[in-house]
């Protein structure tokens, strides 16, 4: 059945239902057929490359083809955003920033247009979208947290540095946390069991103690093995690190940060 032939259906199942006398529904239709069609949307225009590139252009660095660090402030600031906002993390995603505080312009206008956007007012609209996808859409959060990896690399780098990595998580798990992304998932069946209050699982300061650990531990950076598994560890781990499992295939990192918790818990009660 054609979209037109429901809409036809439907606007003389009204008609009956209102006139109850099949050669009173028909008169009342002949008389004013639309008087019970649903008024159709006005299409919106889809975004101008044009009116992107302009305001591409007003941000970008004169010495560069890309809007750099001070035309990311100046954005932020239009926005009514601190650069540090975490959004900035998932505008990055979906402008396919390359780096931190960098802008290319395929990216600003294939990212925007995706968004319906070429305009401050909607891009405002659209950050401010994001930023509750973000907080609360665990599929949504793992791909702005996959990206932010890369996004934090220095260049020829195959780990992120250790401060990076720990700026990002002070920025990202708390976000997550709040907003129910990184719910516990307390079964391992098929239905995912997840706990949206998060009671049985990852606890805040438990980020406190994965800082310390890392510090304590040494090393230089984040393998993008372990900045991956980590968000999965956080989301299973139980609130005693009782069920995790030693044989499974954690990065050994992950490994040693249970004994550390244990030991921390176990002294706590003490």
């Amino acid at each position: 059945m054609t979209s037109r032939v429901r809409d036809s259906y439907r606007d003389a199942k009204k008609f009956l239902e209102k006139y109850k006398r099949l050669d009173a529904a028909v008169d009342a239709y002949y008389s004013n057929p639309g008087a019970f069609s649903t008024p159709s949307k006005p299409q919106q225009a889809a975004p101008s490359t044009s009116k992107l590139n302009a305001l591409f252009d007003g941000y970008k660095d004169p010495d560069s083809d890309d809007i750099t660090i001070s035309g990311t402030i100046k954005f932020c600031e239009d926005l009514e955003r601190d650069p540090e906002d975490v959004v900035l993390l998932a505008v990055a995603y979906e402008l396919k920033s390359p780096e931190i505080g960098r802008w290319t312009r395929k990216g600003w206008v294939d990212g925007w247009k995706a968004n319906g956007c070429d305009s401050l007012p909607a891009m405002k609209n659209a950050v401010a979208r994001l930023a509750n996808q973000l907080s609360s859409d665990s599929v949504y959060f793992r791909k702005v947290y996959l990206y932010t990896f890369d996004l934090g690399r220095t260049d020829g780098a195959r780990s992120l540095g250790m401060d990076s990595a720990q700026a990002f998580w002070s920025l990202l798990i708390p976000y997550g946390l709040r907003g129910g992304a990184i719910s516990h998932i307390s079964s391992t069946d098929n239905d995912d069991d997840v706990d949206m209050n998060g009671a049985q699982g990852w606890k805040p300061e438990y980020t406190d103690w994965w800082f310390e650990f890392l510090n304590e531990k040494g090393g230089k950076g984040v393998s993008k093995d372990t900045w991956s598994m980590f968000l999965d560890f956080m989301r299973s781990i139980d609130a005693k690190f009782e069920k995790y499992d030693m044989e499974a295939a954690w990065p050994s990192t992950i490994d040693y940060f249970v004994e550390f918790a244990k030991e921390r818990l176990a002294s706590s009660k003490a």
